[in-house]
């Protein structure tokens, strides 16, 4: 039964918590944090509690209901919370830097956290040059081969100066196996795809289709430096090519998550030919469907446009479609070329897909998007 004393102070870190910030974790933004960090003096989720244990000598976490506080703690909570603590630590995170959510990977938490709080990378003064702003970045990383499946070592290189990524077959080899141009470049932590928790996809065009690489390194530090090394190099190529856009406005073109993957069934263009399952990306504009997650390059894309320009999307099938027996959960993508017939397992994830296309749907298009609209009609 919980004491007294217990319980006042249960109440009394409530009454904290409801200031301003303190309301939600101050590592990912989940919302009604159940713990603390009572030796930094902020409120965080349960994962990242997790996360701050592992650092003992930085950060003791304490279970705001369960555990037993001192005075002085309550007291230390009292004098810091959320928005003073990161104000200090959060001071000069640069803008290109990845600031995970609660939906984001374990690996990208926990770098945030230890860079903040154990490396002191973002406070004030700090002194040293971050290691994602030297311009250019050289190392191996384990690449999945796109046809046996097999890790390797290859050797990757970005440059600042050819605004590129290259990776090479051997250490020693002087032509790159690929150039990859950063302005095209997409890179989005996959760890249970890839079946590796510092698993990073890398996505680019080739030839106006998209290619995947699929990479890790065995040092989560390393992996998430690439990744915001890459993000850096992006928002340096994007000022000089926009130099009127504000860092608020070239943000959104850096690297993304992707807005939905997972499995769905597709019948061929013609109706008639079976429904088959395959693998489902939708990145911006584009629906990609690969046979296999790990696929190299996609079977097919689909470009979803504004829904004036003739793109619609609606549930169900046409009278007289015959799917699969378990994927009976419909959905009829229509362009100004042809129709696209899908099928989801569940009727929750049939809204889901649909949800994210209504909201492509209704968007204003880019410049861009109308020039990548011209190069779907045109593809052979």
């Amino acid at each position: 039964m919980m004491s007294v004393n217990n319980e006042r102070a249960v109440s009394v870190l409530k009454e904290i918590r409801q200031k301003h910030g303190n309301s939600v974790c101050a590592d990912c933004g989940e919302t009604d944090p159940e713990w603390a960090s009572c030796s930094l003096g902020i409120f965080v989720c349960l994962t990242c509690s997790g996360i701050h244990r592992n650092i003992p000598k930085l950060s003791k976490v304490k279970s705001l209901t369960l555990a037993r506080w001192e005075d002085s703690e309550i007291e230390f909570m009292a004098e810091n919370g959320n928005t003073a603590v990161c104000a200090k630590y959060e001071a000069e995170v640069p803008v290109y830097y990845y600031r995970p959510t609660q939906k984001d990977c374990q690996v990208l938490k926990e770098q945030w956290i230890r860079a903040k709080y154990e490396r002191e990378e973002f406070t004030a003064g700090g002194g040293e040059d971050l290691p994602y702003e030297k311009g250019s970045r050289e190392g191996l990383l384990w690449k999945r081969g796109r046809d046996n499946g097999q890790f390797l070592h290859r050797k990757f290189v970005l440059s600042e100066r050819d605004g590129t990524l290259k990776y090479f077959h051997r250490h020693d080899a002087k032509e790159p196996k690929a150039i990859i141009k950063v302005d095209t470049l997409n890179a989005t932590f996959q760890p249970s795809k890839i079946g590796n928790p510092n698993g990073l996809q890398l996505s680019f065009l080739k030839d106006y289709s998209t290619r995947n690489i699929f990479i890790y390194h065995e040092n989560s530090k390393e992996i998430v430096d690439w990744f915001n090394s890459i993000r850096a190099l992006q928002l340096r190529y994007l000022q000089v090519a926009f130099p009127g856009a504000s860092d608020l406005e070239l943000m959104p073109k850096l690297t993304r998550n992707f807005l939905k993957e997972g499995y769905m069934e597709k019948t061929g263009p013609r109706h008639t030919e079976g429904f088959k399952k395959r693998w489902f990306t939708l990145d911006h504009r584009r629906l990609m469907y690969f046979k296999d997650p790990l696929d190299a390059f996609a079977k097919g894309e689909v470009f979803i446009g504004h829904r004036d320009l003739g793109y619609s999307v609606k549930a169900g099938l046409p009278a007289g479609t015959h799917c699969n027996g378990a994927w009976q959960h419909g959905i009829t993508i229509a362009t100004p070329e042809r129709s696209f017939l899908l099928t989801c397992e569940t009727e929750r994830d049939q809204q889901d897909w649909i949800s994210h296309l209504e909201s492509l749907l209704q968007r204003t298009m880019s410049p861009q998007e109308y020039a990548m609209e011209a190069v779907f009609k045109h593809k052979p």
